[in-house]
């Protein structure tokens, strides 16, 4: 649906949902699901993505599970609706139970491989690029470096 309004009028409204939702995730303090996906190329390099609303900095794509949808199939979802990347080989590496604004948080760490180069939908990603594992952008979000170093982890 968001690919129907124009990105100059997505990116505003992307900005305001993102702070009605966080203020709802603090009153409400419903539990809620997510993902965070490690896509990488063929060369090993992590794709990153700027979204147009929330901290700035460069971030991992992911974002809310359905009800029904397992891990693979929110971060292949996701990563498709993002940056039009379809996953190869998505594997679940970990789960965290953390808090976000306020709210409980299930945190599904995704690997997956891409054969496909990014195209951000503009409206929600402003940018998309694949970066060496040894030299990643900054800023990167604080979530983004807690998240990054769990991976780096579990490579070990």
């Amino acid at each position: 649906m968001l690919h129907l309004i124009p990105p100059a009028l997505a990116r505003p409204l992307l900005r305001l949902a993102h702070r009605l939702r966080h203020r709802w995730r603090k009153l409400v303090r419903a539990r809620l699901a997510g993902v965070s996906v490690f896509v990488t190329d063929l060369d090993g390099r992590l794709l990153l993505v700027r979204h147009s609303y929330g901290p700035g900095g460069w971030a991992l794509p992911g974002g809310g599970m359905g009800r029904r949808e397992t891990p693979e199939e929110a971060a292949a979802r996701e990563v498709r609706e993002e940056v039009g990347c379809k996953l190869e080989g998505a594997r679940v590496l970990e789960r965290l139970e953390e808090t976000i604004s306020g709210s409980p948080h299930t945190a599904w760490l995704v690997a997956a491989r891409t054969l496909d180069h990014p195209r951000p939908d503009r409206r929600e990603i402003l940018e998309a690029r694949f970066f060496p594992t040894h030299s990643l952008p900054e800023p990167l979000t604080g979530l983004t470096r807690a998240r990054i170093a769990a991976w780096r982890g579990k490579l070990r």
